[in-house]
């Protein structure tokens, strides 16, 4: 289908979008997958798609509109931030969801729009776009973490290509990666500015991946060794000694991203907490809930959560006015750890002991599942930068008070 035509006013340009992507969605979203988000975590393996699912995928992937903001001569739906807006609010009424994600959409592709050249552009970001290609983030090192301008995994200069050898940890989604962006080290002699900014084939010899069982029982983590790894010169994104400036934005994308998206996909997922505590706690003859001091802290953190997802709106808004995001996202990374944390504790103490089930007879699914959710909740305060790395940001960045203070 054609793009909306240009007419006389904003309002009606919007109109006749919405009335674009209504039909583009009755043509192109299945029905059977109407409320069910299958869409590849960050975190978890490919699943075995089903052929609408997969058919939903390259629909989305060729119109461009799981990367709906992006320029549409790299493969984006070209669209401002009011089109966006509609395009999710047909979506959501419809059920539809979007099956564009991982790495490469919420740190990557971003970072290189800014920073690639044009011939990596060309590459990387359309493969991004159609969901083709699989990113994994190379930062945190055994001994680099909260420090990580300490890394050593070092990129030696051998003319045409670079010899990379180190090791990498926590690295998400490792062992279905097809390539990873990473940070080495291609001088030693200085600490921020000997850092570059690498793009490393995962299928490349000389790499091994050992995945890192969590007490979830998932493997989402990974160990990664290089070993004599051969990377093309070309794939040095920026120039040498940048990597340090370019891996900085691309932590305030994840950050953004993880409260934006991940935060809040969490934060309303499953049952209403209120509809949850009537199912296991019971409610009075009135239809309100019997536990009145549970009632009370229910409608505190949806409160909160309420709050937060308006702000989350403005910030949004405000990146793109102020092309891209900010510290801020610090603040929105520490809040949505902490709701997210809450929600999971909550929705524990409402199941008792429904909700501490590991497997076996006498458990639901939702039951299983909410344990499993509720221990992989402790990590959100430390993925994508801990807590007290978020404050630390907070505090030089936002509030400009120095290491003393």
């Amino acid at each position: 289908m054609a793009t909306a035509p240009e007419l006389d006013t904003p309002a009606n340009a919007l109109d006749a979008f919405r009335a674009e992507v209504r039909a583009w969605l009755a043509d192109n979203f299945p029905a059977s997958l109407k409320g069910k988000d299958n869409s590849m975590s960050l975190l978890e393996g490919p699943s075995n798609a089903s052929a609408d699912e997969l058919g939903w995928v390259k629909a989305m992937g060729d119109k461009g509109w799981g990367v709906p903001t992006w320029p549409a001569a790299y493969g984006g739906g070209g669209l401002d931030k009011h089109q966006a807006r509609v395009l999710a609010e047909e979506m959501g009424r419809v059920g539809a969801w979007n099956p564009i994600g991982g790495m490469g959409v919420m740190m990557f592709g971003p970072t290189l729009l800014e920073y690639g050249n044009e011939a990596q552009k060309q590459e990387h970001i359309r493969a991004i776009a159609k969901n083709e290609v699989r990113w994994c983030q190379g930062y945190s090192e055994p001994g680099a973490g909260s420090d990580l301008a300490s890394l050593q995994t070092f990129a030696e200069d051998k003319g045409d290509h670079y010899l990379v050898n180190g090791q990498k940890t926590w690295t998400s989604g490792g062992q279905w990666a097809d390539k990873c962006f990473a940070l080495v080290r291609t001088d030693k002699s200085k600490k921020h500015e000997g850092i570059s900014f690498l793009l490393i084939d995962m299928t490349s010899p000389g790499v091994e991946v050992r995945p890192i069982r969590m007490i979830s029982g998932q493997s989402p983590f990974c160990e990664t060794f290089f070993t004599d790894v051969k990377v093309p010169k070309e794939n040095l994104v920026g120039v040498e000694g940048q990597g340090w400036t370019i891996g900085k934005r691309l932590l305030q994308h994840e950050r953004s991203n993880l409260s934006g998206g991940g935060a809040a996909a969490r934060l309303f997922a499953g049952k209403p907490m209120a509809a949850l505590a009537k199912e296991y706690r019971g409610a009075n003859d009135d239809g309100s809930l019997a536990d009145s001091d549970l009632r009370m802290r229910i409608v505190r953190h949806e409160m909160d959560q309420r709050a937060f997802m308006l702000t989350l709106r403005r910030a949004a808004i405000e990146a793109k006015s102020n092309q891209g995001p900010s510290a801020a996202s610090s603040i929105m990374k520490n809040v949505g750890a902490r709701l997210t944390q809450d929600r999971a504790e909550l929705a524990i103490e409402i199941m008792g002991m429904n909700g501490l089930g590991w497997e076996g007879e006498g458990f639901s699914d939702a039951e299983l599942a909410q344990t499993r959710t509720w221990l992989w909740g402790k990590a959100v305060s430390i993925y994508g930068g801990s807590t007290e790395i978020q404050n630390n940001v907070i505090a030089k960045r936002i509030l400009g008070m120095l290491d003393h203070q």
